[in-house]
């Protein structure tokens, strides 16, 4: 696999059958492309990984596929590129069919990047003759010079004629998005991306990445498993499990109006609480809260964010005793014993740092940003 994950970037360039690009084969071209999945379906024996997937994805947009490991987030990367074939539905790159019942366009003429995890660099070249091995349609000379330039703008300008065995995990990665992004593919696809990385240098790779995204234009799409780097990448994101899109928004969305409990659940450490739902609403500690689409006598579960809990001096809000207390840097997590709870609840607060085990304290809400799904939502 890891050549012909370097032989689609390498082709990157190569324009979509049925289209002309208005500058053909220049690495500083970039056209970006919408991408398009229509009712995708991908089956292994009786194992179902993707399942009626449909995605529209703009031109120069960037969309994050986020969901645990398994969910089917690799598996439409892979069909995306051309690496895999659907089962059944269709892959459309600028409304032109690349993949669908009767057809299907190989990697290298779907004029995309792929950016593997492992980043498939090979050991034989030097850094920038691996950075340059997608501008064979150049002359040798301006090929040099636009690697040279993408290794500047990783910080790797230096390292130019070292080769990979000797670079760092972080500098490896680097090399990786030089090689995939000099194409100025139409789309780029990239599987965890950022996962080998500290916290830090992820964090400036996040940086340097997206500056990167927006300076070429590129339509993008990346998978990851943390929601904080999709929140912080991404236009929009594409929540998937077990093989289906569950909900596509705005980090905003998916954060504020959560379509169930597994989607809050990824953007934030919640408590959850079983009611019984009578006449629309759920009665609380805290007051009433409406449960819509709940039926008279049903499980609702009430989420409420650990963020979310304010602790307050003794005496304001509802009453409560602090159990346990650990500090967390800047914050501290609590458990708090609150009347009217049967468990605990957890909450995350900066406050806390200055509060023992055993203060007695109080705890305030503002139940019109809590959470309610129905009790069936599976864990």
């Amino acid at each position: 696999m890891n050549r012909s994950s370097s032989d689609i970037n390498a082709r990157a360039d190569t324009p979509l059958p049925g289209t002309t690009p208005a500058i053909p084969r220049r690495a500083a071209a970039t056209f970006a492309a919408s991408l398009s999945f229509e009712n995708v379906e991908r089956r292994y024996g009786d194992t179902l990984a993707l399942d009626d997937v449909s995605l529209s994805i703009a031109p120069g947009e960037v969309v994050c596929l986020l969901g645990p490991s398994g969910c089917g987030k690799t598996t439409l990367l892979r069909i995306a590129a051309g690496i895999e074939r659907p089962t059944s539905g269709r892959v459309l790159i600028n409304e032109q069919e690349v993949a669908g019942p009767n057809r299907f366009v190989p990697p290298e003429e779907r004029s995309v990047g792929l950016m593997f995890q492992d980043f498939a660099l090979f050991p034989h070249l030097s850094i920038i003759d691996n950075v340059a091995f997608g501008l064979k349609a150049l002359p040798r000379r301006e090929a040099e010079r636009e690697a040279r330039s993408m290794l500047t703008r990783v910080g790797l300008a230096h390292l130019s004629d070292a080769y990979p065995h000797i670079l760092s995990g972080g500098q490896q990665q680097r090399v990786a998005l030089a090689r995939a992004m000099v194409p100025r593919p139409a789309v780029l696809l990239m599987d965890e991306p950022f996962s080998g990385l500290d916290v830090q240098l992820r964090d400036s790779m996040q940086e340097e990445t997206l500056a990167l995204l927006r300076e070429t234009r590129a339509t993008a799409v990346i998978v990851t498993h943390h929601p904080e780097e999709a929140m912080r990448l991404a236009d929009r994101i594409a929540v998937l499990r077990r093989g289906r899109i569950v909900q596509t928004g705005s980090a905003e969305d998916l954060y504020d109006h959560p379509a169930e409990l597994f989607v809050a659940r990824l953007f934030s450490e919640i408590n959850e609480i079983a009611y019984r739902a009578r006449a629309g609403v759920i009665e609380t500690p805290f007051g009433s809260v409406p449960a819509p689409g709940i039926a008279d006598g049903e499980t609702a579960i009430l989420g409420l964010r650990e963020r979310g809990i304010r602790v307050k001096d003794a005496g304001q809000g509802l009453p409560g005793r602090i159990l346990h207390t650990k500090f967390l840097g800047d914050i501290a997590l609590l458990e708090i014993g609150v009347q009217g709870f049967d468990a605990p609840l957890r909450v995350r607060s900066p406050e806390g740092r200055t509060r023992p085990k055993g203060s007695e304290v109080g705890i305030e809400v503002d139940m019109s940003r809590a959470l309610v799904f129905p009790g069936a939502a599976e864990v």
